[in-house]
């Protein structure tokens, strides 16, 4: 029997701990129900994550100071009658133990028992008298209670309580059980009776008959001020056992059923960042374990722990404590169940009734029982989908290979498919036969032609691996077709099945480059460690013009995404396209093309233009538009990063969809990437959150790396969700990019992040990050500020850590650059900047000026939302100007444009912006008007009494930037202590230090 009482850590701040992963709506509506009706069972399958809801709760009512008791059963408990019911008894009535190391509860996404965690906790003791010894969130009030609780009982309720914790003999015609219920309903009354209390019952389908009937009564007349949660993990029905089951704990119309449902694939990603475990295969990770947060832990922890980097064109490693876990979850069901799972399994469209006409005859009661236990959904029309896709690899990984070809031999006599029962029919056989292999080759270009790429791969490889080793030169043709086939599909897997069978055969160099460049397409961002392919090929493509031009134009790939070097990368590009043109290679051509035409535009060549029209050219007249798109979708980049964004969205409503219709994956995710830029860009707010979203959606389905579709959800949230979200966003884009060792969404996710800080006045972490971007930009060679407009943005963060030179310094060496490439939009936001220079440096009307004609200008430009940053800023420098009214104006316009646009974050930081705070003005204000803002706003809370280190974390700064800022302070104003300091703030009541964002820094 197992029984502890849990005390969760109190929380650091007000309100409890975070939610855990993907949980703070069910937490939410958990709370209202038990704050309502007081019960409520929370129910999903094994690993999903119940206990950590129910520890989160119990943390949040410790934390409001109410007693939690925690019951946690195990499978034997079953069979001892009254196990948990004295296991209660002796929670509520232990002396209070010794205290015990804090010890945390289990991982987040993990389920079970939960290990006690607190100031003390049970220990086991020796003699009858004491079953266990436990405290609970309230230690001493619970602890005086505890004889109470049983002392007031009378006599026969006390010998019921005493034989039941087997402090007394047992008759042999049993325990009172009317006695024993109603003392145990007193006993929770007397508990409940000072203060709330929080009963969670963890493993309640594994609770003895008797203990479920004393609990029910008991529940049934305790107060209100004692709430409890049942966690249940339902059990796969089976009719031998169903009568011995436990009735429930109360009626269905007494508590609410909360079913705690599988993470999505994004905050599947969230929990692998939260455990420090690697992001970037999260769709793959999520499609492996169905959102089991407990399957996915498993499954990331294998790949953190693999002696080499598992690279994402790899197999996902599915052994060891991953396996084993899949192989517990089906261990619930019976071998007829599995049986019928594993004919599941191995259709490619399994439903109840193919599975009954291959022979198990029982499929739909045995599917019924799989879906209580939470291994597969049914649909009404009888289709099955296995919830995790680690289960019905276990399933096929664990049988014999017997099993697995009559299995398949079942399904080939009754599908109705001709593809599928090819399939079938060569998955039933080891015996290569020339014949069924060019079967299965007519099934895959079948495949192909009816749009199902995935399949036409897996076919393709079929056929491959079909074909008798007397046939070599057929069977090395069909490796290479299913290597491009694979690569098509975006099936990185295939691919490199493909090319390793094909590596290990005396093959002729062609064959051996195509196979390689199949698998070099399906590497996706995670080009870094794939060097020794990329030298392969350049060796085995020598005197074969198409080919090297192939190899190159792939090198020029990796040389800007995993080298960083764009210079290298367009030489390549160039080199590339004149092999291509030699040989009349015009797809080769197009797209080393843009690629040349990519690094032209960010090196700041006005050759970028002309090739990419060039490229353009090519790519409409070897395929039809909406497939293979480089050039189309360049194209509409660069008029993104012009901001001419009426093109750029016309010519996005042309293409996407098309490429929905007939292109790869690829370009559909990077075309609705641009859509979320392009949206965001405009104020389009919502329409940008949705075009994220889809990029994400597809990213993670297609198991492709999601540091790119992060970094356009960090700039959609921006625009239209949240800062908070959006620098979240922003850190897991950078470490995806990281991961793979993307130089290029590295910059850019740094990018956004530094300018989420800078906005929310994280004002140190917005330097770092933004020099971060800076030094990667420059070693890049990057020269066209339009592409990633981090110049502004750095040197307003200079501005607002008191180094307005070096800030003038920046501006001053990119608007020549800016100028020379006919950047205006980039130079607007550059006048943005220097209008605060200028205000910083005692010149708020030349700055007003200046913000004024700026902002007027943005709103030419079709750009709302810089629009109203630059009227933010000219409501600061307004103020500076003791013009309320003026600031005011400007506050309101700037909230007008940012409400218009559902720009939620910006309208709430236009109206929090403090408009009646009292500045010095530059004719009145003496010593004190020669401050800069910054410096000001520092002054403040330091002649209010703030510390260094409490004004350091007030305004988000280091400790040296204050006592540096501090130094210039006393120097201008002449004083030589903090008194003193106080004293000449004095003669200006009305100054009080500045609002921050209420959400703090984006941390």
């Amino acid at each position: 029997m197992t029984s502890v009482s849990y005390v969760p850590p109190r929380p650091a701040g007000v309100g409890g701990p975070p939610a855990p992963v993907g949980r703070a709506e069910l937490l939410e509506r958990l709370d209202r129900v038990l704050h309502g009706r007081g019960r409520a069972l929370l129910t999903g399958p094994a690993g999903v994550g119940k206990s950590e809801v129910a520890l989160a709760i119990a943390a949040r009512a410790e934390a409001r100071g109410e007693t939690v008791l925690w019951l946690a059963t195990l499978p034997g408990d079953r069979a001892t009658p009254g196990a948990v019911a004295a296991a209660l008894v002796a929670l509520v009535c232990a002396q209070p133990a010794a205290p015990a190391p804090r010890r945390r509860p289990a991982a987040s996404g993990t389920s079970g028992a939960p290990r006690t965690s607190g100031t003390s906790g049970p220990a086991a003791t020796s003699g009858p008298a004491a079953p266990a010894r436990a405290s609970t969130a309230s230690a001493t009030p619970a602890t005086a209670r505890a004889h109470d609780a049983l002392d007031g009982l009378p006599g026969p309720q006390r010998s019921a309580v005493a034989m039941l914790c087997r402090e007394a003999p047992v008759p042999d015609e049993g325990w009172d059980r009317i006695a024993l219920r109603l003392a145990l309903a007193q006993i929770l009354r007397t508990l409940a009776d000072r203060s709330p209390v929080l009963l969670v019952v963890d493993g309640v389908q594994r609770m003895d008959a008797d203990s479920a009937d004393l609990l029910r009564f008991a529940l049934h007349l305790a107060p209100a001020a004692l709430r409890v949660i049942a966690v249940e993990t339902p059990e796969a029905y089976d009719p031998g056992t169903a009568a011995d089951a436990p009735e429930p704990l109360w009626v269905p119309s007494e508590a609410d059923v909360l079913t705690v449902a599988p993470l999505h694939a994004d905050e599947i990603a969230e929990l692998l960042i939260h455990h420090r475990l690697p992001s970037r295969m999260a769709g793959r990770i999520h499609r492996a374990s169905g959102g089991n947060p407990r399957l996915a832990l498993a499954i990331g922890r294998s790949l953190a722990d693999a002696r080499t980097p598992v690279h994402h064109a790899e197999a996902l490693s599915l052994s060891g404590r991953a396996r084993d876990l899949a192989r517990q979850l089906l261990g619930v069901s019976s071998p007829a169940v599995r049986g019928t799972l594993l004919l599941a399994a191995l259709a490619l469209r399994p439903t109840a009734s193919l599975i009954r006409r291959a022979g198990r005859p029982t499929a739909e009661s045995d599917l019924a029982v799989a879906e209580r236990a939470g291994l597969v959904s049914l649909t009404e029309d009888g289709t099955v989908a296995f919830t995790a896709g680690v289960l019905p690899s276990t399933l096929v990984h664990d049988a014999c290979w017997i099993e697995r070809s009559e299995g398949h031999a079942a399904l080939a006599r009754v599908v109705d498919d001709p593809v599928e029962e090819v399939r079938h029919r060569a998955l039933a056989t080891d015996i290569p036969d020339e014949r069924l292999a060019a079967e299965v080759a007519a099934a895959a270009d079948a495949a192909r032609r009816r749009g199902n790429s995935r399949l036409a791969a897996e076919l393709a490889l079929l056929a491959a691996e079909s074909t008798p080793g007397r046939h070599g030169a057929q069977r090395i043709a069909r490796l290479v077709d299913a290597a491009e086939e694979a690569a098509r599909a975006a099936r990185a897997d295939l691919a490199v099945r493909a090319a390793t069978d094909l590596l290990s055969r005396d093959t002729a160099p062609a064959d051996r480059v195509r196979a390689r460049l199949a698998v070099l397409d399906t590497a996706g961002q995670g080009l870094t460690d794939l060097d020794e392919i990329y030298v392969h090929a350049m060796e085995d493509s020598e005197g074969d013009t198409a080919l090297r031009a192939a190899v190159q134009l792939r090198l020029a790939v990796k040389y800007v995404l995993a080298d960083g070097d764009p210079v290298r990368s367009r030489d390549a590009a160039v080199e590339s396209a004149a092999l291509a043109g030699s040989v009349g290679d015009a797809r080769t051509t197009a797209r080393a093309l843009t690629v040349q035409a990519r690094m032209e535009r960010f090196l700041g060549s006005p050759d970028a233009e002309r090739v990419l029209a060039e490229a353009r050219a090519l790519e409409l007249v070897e395929r039809p538009l909406g497939i293979r798109n480089a050039a189309q979708i360049l194209t509409i980049r660069h008029a993104l990063f012009d901001d001419r964004l009426g093109d750029a969205r016309d010519q996005l409503n042309a293409l996407l969809p098309l490429v929905e219709r007939r292109g790869t994956i690829e370009d559909a995710i990077e075309l609705f990437n641009t859509s979320a830029e392009v949206e965001a860009r405009r104020g389009s707010c919502a329409a940008a959150l949705s075009h994220a979203g889809r990029s994400l959606a597809l990213t993670l389905e297609a198991g492709l790396s999601p540091g790119p579709a992060w970094y356009g959800l960090a700039l959609a949230e921006t625009a239209g969700g949240s800062f908070a979200r959006a620098a979240s966003y922003a850190r897991r884009s950078a470490q995806a990019s990281e991961e793979e060792g993307d130089h290029v969404f590295l910059s850019r996710s740094l990018y956004a992040l530094g300018r989420v800080q800078l906005v929310t006045g994280d004002v140190a972490n917005a330097l770092e990050t933004l020099r971060r971007v800076q030094a990667g930009e420059r070693a890049q060679s990057a020269v066209d500020p339009s592409m990633l407009r981090w110049h502004e943005e750095l040197a307003e963060a200079l501005l607002a850590n008191d180094s307005p030179e070096e800030a003038a310094a920046l501006l001053a060496d990119v608007r020549p650059v800016a100028e020379r490439l006919g950047r205006t939009t980039v130079l607007l936001g550059c006048d943005r900047v220097y209008a605060l220079y200028l205000a910083a440096s005692g010149k708020p009307d030349e700055a007003a000026t200046l913000l004024s004609d700026t902002a007027r200008r943005f709103d030419e430009a079709g750009l709302p939302l810089e629009r109203g940053r630059a009227l933010i800023a000219l409501a600061r420098v307004e103020r500076r100007r003791r013009r309320r009214s003026a600031a005011q104006s400007a506050l309101q316009a700037a909230a007008t444009v940012f409400e218009r646009s559902g720009a939620a974050p910006w309208l709430a930081l236009a109206t929090e912006t403090p408009t009646g705070t009292a500045e010095p003005a530059p004719s009145q204000g003496g010593a004190l008007s020669s401050l800069t803002e910054a410096e000001l706003h520092l002054a403040l809370l330091v002649g209010q009494g703030a510390s260094n280190q409490e004004a350091a974390a007030r305004l988000y700064l280091s400790v040296k930037t204050v006592e540096a800022r501090l130094t210039r302070i006393y120097q201008k104003l002449d004083v030589r202590s903090r008194s003193q300091l106080a004293t000449a703030l004095g003669a200006w009541p009305g100054l009080r230090p500045p609002a921050i964002p209420p959400d703090g820094p984006a941390s």
